[in-house]
């Protein structure tokens, strides 16, 4: 019997049914990582000690007859920007290689604290800045469905974890659409809450207005049942939601409610025009007519809507991205983190000579921006321009949001592209992130499932949007679209190989 590719509640079962153990369950993991990770290059950091420690301990409890906790013995990847206690923690870059934190960052914690088994730290554009995994300073991640091409970034080794079979579940972080856009190039489910819902401690920022904390899976159900564990107030975030605003417990409610689900009568879905329509892929459209046509079928009522600021979702957001980071990565200079140049004769020349040598092309391009847009004289012209245009943009969906209940559009305008093919052009590559940067502007609840197969039948996602703090509607309509479908269904070649 095989070990690799079961949900959460298929586990369950297995180890209540003292069909398999927590240890078996890992190993066969790893050894199925060992055997193929060569070609995908999913993680960074392999976590053995700490997994088989974490399933001893579900298997003490099985064998004490006590009670599992919800996520037990269920195989769990980490992006590389979450802090794991004592395992490196590099942010794909060079300037945090040897850097161990000592505490875990809440969200793995939460994981932990659930049972999940930790296997490793996965790949990642380099401080999250990317969206195809190649500004990775160590390997870059490809696409389990293709070796040739990409698996969306940044969050893609987490994304090519899940898919490959690697692991059951994992975290990533999606700043402009870095856990759904990988979602849809490896043709899996990919979540990003609303703002706050999931704590921020102990992940290494980016931009600190736009992270979030996202979870991937292979069917809509694993991503509810994880971010159910997750989705905790965390009173040392202070960007964390209070108990009062938040829904955890209406996703552990919604668990209870999944076999009951049957239609999406009368909810009113609204089609983004700016977002559907030319610039797409022919198979990414075809994708998106089809399931059009599933959300109506299942008695959604459907029509078109427009966001004409949409159009500038994306110069704001390389305005405040870069802003932000180049905030939040001036502590990396050679003092506390990571390498320092030791040859240096003073202090400037340390931090100076430690930041050339330690961040890649892409974080230097984005420090030099963001301080540019931020310094005196340019500030009012670009940073604060932007800010007030990201209001509008916040009004603007709130304004259809007043007479819809979702909004839908691709996750991505293409299917994975090659490796190599957009390096060159740094315009082009961020141009991939066109439909999932407005979500993050918004701090809205956002989740692409898989909707078909498009170019080089490779997957294709749908991105479903919803107001702040619905993300329990978001999961229902995503859950009732995967059960009219079999797309959750379809594996790449080396996952199915395992299952059988």
């Amino acid at each position: 019997m095989t070990l690799i590719g079961k949900s959460i509640s298929e586990i369950h079962k297995l180890l209540t049914g003292k069909q398999a153990s927590a240890a078996e369950i890992t190993q066969a993991h790893f050894a199925h990582i060992k055997k193929e990770d060569k070609s995908i290059h999913a993680f960074l950091c392999l976590t053995e000690d700490l997994a088989f420690k974490q399933a001893k301990s579900i298997d003490d409890l099985i064998a004490a007859g006590k009670p599992l906790p919800p996520l037990a013995g269920v195989p769990a990847a980490i992006k590389d920007v979450l802090c794991v206690a004592s395992y490196p923690t590099t942010c794909g870059s060079k300037i945090l290689e040897g850097f161990s934190p000592v505490y875990d960052a809440t969200a793995a914690r939460l994981l932990f604290e659930a049972g999940a088994v930790c296997l490793g730290k996965t790949n990642c554009d380099e401080f999250a800045m990317g969206s195809s995994n190649e500004n990775s300073a160590y390997a870059k991640t490809t696409n389990p469905w293709n070796t040739e091409y990409i698996p969306g970034g940044s969050s893609g080794g987490s994304a090519a974890a899940v898919a490959a079979g690697f692991a059951t579940i994992s975290l990533g972080t999606d700043t402009g659409g870095s856990v759904r856009q990988p979602a849809s190039l490896c043709g899996i489910v990919g979540m990003k809450p609303t703002y706050g819902l999931v704590s921020r401690l102990g992940l290494i920022a980016l931009a600190s207005s736009l992270d979030h904390v996202g979870q991937f899976a292979r069917t809509v159900e694993d991503v509810i049942r994880t971010l159910a564990v997750v989705a905790k107030h965390d009173v040392h975030d202070s960007t964390s939601l209070p108990d009062s605003l938040r829904q955890s417990h209406d996703l552990d409610q919604l668990i209870n409610q999944l076999p009951q689900l049957a239609n999406l009568k009368d909810l009113k879905i609204g089609i983004i025009e700016e977002l559907s329509g030319e610039g797409n892929d022919p198979g990414v459209q075809s994708a998106m007519s089809e399931a059009i046509d599933v959300f109506a079928n299942l008695g959604a009522k459907i029509s078109k809507v427009s966001l004409p600021k949409v159009k500038y979702a994306l110069p704001v957001y390389y305005i405040l991205n870069p802003a932000e980071a180049s905030s939040n990565l001036a502590r990396f200079d050679g003092v506390k983190y990571g390498i320092r140049d030791k040859s240096a004769t003073d202090l400037l020349n340390m931090y100076l000579s430690t930041r050339q040598a330690g961040f890649g092309p892409e974080p230097k391009r984005r420090i030099i921006l963001g301080t540019y847009v931020l310094s005196s004289g340019y500030y009012d012209a670009y940073y604060k321009k932007a800010q007030q245009v990201r209001r509008l943009l916040i009004d603007e969906f709130n304004k259809v949001f007043e007479s819809y209940d979702l909004i839908i559009c691709p996750t991505s305008p293409t299917t994975a592209f090659k490796l190599g093919e957009r390096t060159a052009d740094p315009l082009h590559m961020y141009m991939a992130d066109i439909a999932s940067i407005p979500g993050n502007l918004a701090g809205l609840p956002g989740v692409s499932i898989p909707c078909g197969l498009g170019e080089n039948n490779l997957p294709v996602g749908l991105q479903l949007l919803g107001p702040q703090l619905t993300d329990t509607n978001v999961l229902k309509a995503a859950y009732l679209f995967e059960k009219a479908t079999d797309y959750t269904k379809k594996r790449p070649a080396m996952l199915m190989e395992a299952m059988r």
